[in-house]
């Protein structure tokens, strides 16, 4: 069927409406009429190529929130008229090990990513939630139970709040524990949300003085300047964990000195050339380690978006029209939106 979408036939073109073609819902698939998509950084890097291996027409969007309109005969998790999100992932093997725990951002054959992936629909790879309507597999989507009024706000839970939320997990973030959020961006103010609603002492870290009371709002229990050597000596050898969302190149020594024995600092931020290399020293003294977390699988994407439901928790955002995706774009790369943009999918037939 003919869907209206937003994406790009080159990397220095603009993002334009143009039509895709979305396949009829197979006997697992389920249909889903799009309401919103957040804008997340990986659909700049992708559309405009600055990552390798785009495929034209490009369509990015993976963080999407909208109503189930069609099932397939056999779904059986879903039915018309719910409430669901799609997130990263549209596909994977699921027979390797790390599919078969629910731990799909794994694959070890490579996951299909909601865009910018070989399918067997036209034009031969994924197409994202830059769209009106979009056809998943039903293992592949997930109940969204906030309240409706929420629901723009969700849609970024789909990326950076998995994002944030399954290395707090994994390493235990939860009461008696400290934890450093390095960034208050589109990442790091989810991640002191979550952190947060874990019960556990938050630091958030940045660069900027005039960000200190905005991260208290979010739920930060302190703020450090970063840049200021007093304010990081004073937290030396106390963190049980540092979430690093820094999307930029940057001296990883002085948060290594924060941590405790045994602690970690896992780095969800991907910037486009490598941070410079850590003193070993700090990581041997210590038995510290230096991380990383992409996602999370399904079953714990659910997890996340039911621990938000339950603790009210959802992004800061700021909605746009679909004719805005260039300028929101200029925007992010200069940082100017708290904290996300999502995209009301409606103006995309304007």
């Amino acid at each position: 069927m003919t869907t209206h979408a937003f994406g790009a036939h080159a990397a220095d073109q603009p993002i334009v409406a143009i039509d895709i073609e979305r396949r009829a819902p197979g006997p697992q698939d389920v249909q889903i009429d799009i309401a919103y998509c957040g804008v997340c950084h990986s659909d700049l890097h992708t559309v405009r190529s600055e990552w390798p291996g785009t495929v034209y027409p490009c369509v990015p969007g993976h963080e999407i929130v909208g109503h189930v309109s069609a099932v397939g005969a056999d779904v059986t998790a879903f039915k018309a008229g719910d409430t669901v999100g799609v997130g990263c992932l549209v596909d994977s093997c699921r027979t390797c090990a790390s599919c078969e725990e629910g731990l799909e951002q794994y694959c070890s054959k490579g996951i299909i990513g909601t865009y910018n992936s070989p399918t067997a629909d036209a034009p031969g790879h994924t197409l994202g939630g830059y769209s009106q309507r979009i056809v998943v597999d039903q293992r592949f989507v997930l109940h969204v139970r906030h309240p409706g009024e929420q629901l723009a706000a969700v849609a970024p839970l789909l990326c950076a709040g998995i994002t944030t939320y399954s290395p707090l997990r994994h390493w235990g973030a939860g009461p008696g524990k400290k934890v450093g959020i390095v960034g208050i961006g589109g990442l790091g103010h989810m991640g002191v949300k979550i952190a947060h609603a874990m019960g556990a002492q938050v630091v958030a870290f940045t660069t900027s003085e005039s960000k200190r009371a905005e991260a208290h709002r979010l739920g930060a229990d302190a703020v450090v300047n970063s840049r200021d050597e007093a304010q990081m000596q004073a937290h030396a050898g106390s963190f049980d964990f540092i979430l690093n969302t820094v999307a930029a190149p940057h001296v990883l020594d002085g948060f290594i000195h924060l941590l405790k024995r045994d602690g970690t600092m896992c780095l969800v931020g991907a910037p486009a050339s490598p941070h410079p290399s850590p003193n070993v020293m700090g990581l041997v003294f210590g038995r510290k380690a230096i991380a990383g977390s992409l996602i999370g699988g399904l079953p714990e994407t659910q997890e996340m978006l039911d621990f938000c439901a339950r603790h009210g928790i959802v992004a800061d955002i700021e909605i746009i029209d679909a004719q805005a995706i260039d300028v929101a774009y200029e925007r992010m790369l200069k940082s100017d939106v708290k904290y996300r943009f999502v995209i009301d999918c409606a103006t995309m037939g304007a």
